[in-house]
């Protein structure tokens, strides 16, 4: 079981195997769901991970000291040697610009950011369905309650009616517990694609900045 059951078996002073049970069939889906928010953030950290360690801030320097010095060819096959996703799209800039920096930039940066934000979409609609799965087990779980109280005796179907409360109140907590317990990750990783954006953004600036200053140097 993952944390959010944990969490809820012990509020609740059940094990984790009797509030999945005890939840009913919504439960399923639940379980799924988390899962799946699970396998989303792991996927996205290994990813960052690898990303910050191919870092190479003094490549991206070095490259646009040789623009600066007007040596193009030079400051593409230092970055090529590169696996820092800004020295790639200055690689890219730089090898299309006499078609169109701008244009060539966008779309390296663009092609660079989607790398980042894969799998955030999934992680958000994780966390946006779970509520609603322990809503439906909610209204599930007092329909069954309201079943058994329309049978008449209400002693003899105790088990049922706070079963059926049961059922509803450990899918309200579960389905909010995913939701809670993936925000965190969630708003993590947003201000990582933002810092991406960001760094990509100044290396533009930067580059667009050295090509002006390397084309006055010239006249």
């Amino acid at each position: 079981m993952n944390l959010p059951y944990l969490y809820t078996a012990f509020v609740m002073g059940q094990s984790p195997m009797e509030l999945f049970v005890h939840g009913g069939w919504i439960m399923w889906p639940l379980l799924a769901v988390s899962f799946v928010a699970v396998t989303a953030v792991v996927e996205r950290s290994i990813f960052l991970i690898t990303e910050n360690a191919r870092r190479q801030p003094l490549v991206v320097e070095q490259m646009l000291e040789k623009v600066e010095a007007g040596d193009v060819s030079g400051a593409v096959a230092t970055g090529e040697k590169s696996k820092d996703y800004v020295a790639r799209v200055l690689v890219y800039a730089l090898t299309h610009k006499d078609h169109s920096l701008t244009n060539a930039f966008t779309r390296a940066a663009n092609q660079e950011l989607n790398r980042f934000q894969r799998g955030i979409a999934v992680l958000d609609t994780c966390i946006t369905i779970a509520p609603l799965l322990g809503l439906l087990g909610t209204v599930l779980g007092m329909m069954n309650t309201f079943g058994a109280l329309g049978d008449g005796d209400i002693a003899a179907n105790a088990g049922k009616i706070t079963g059926g409360v049961g059922e509803a109140l450990i899918a309200t907590a579960a389905g909010l517990l995913i939701a809670i317990v993936g925000l965190l990750p969630y708003n993590i990783l947003n201000t990582r694609v933002e810092e991406a954006r960001h760094n990509i953004t100044d290396a533009a600036n930067a580059l667009e900045l050295t090509i002006k200053k390397e084309a006055a140097g010239r006249a």
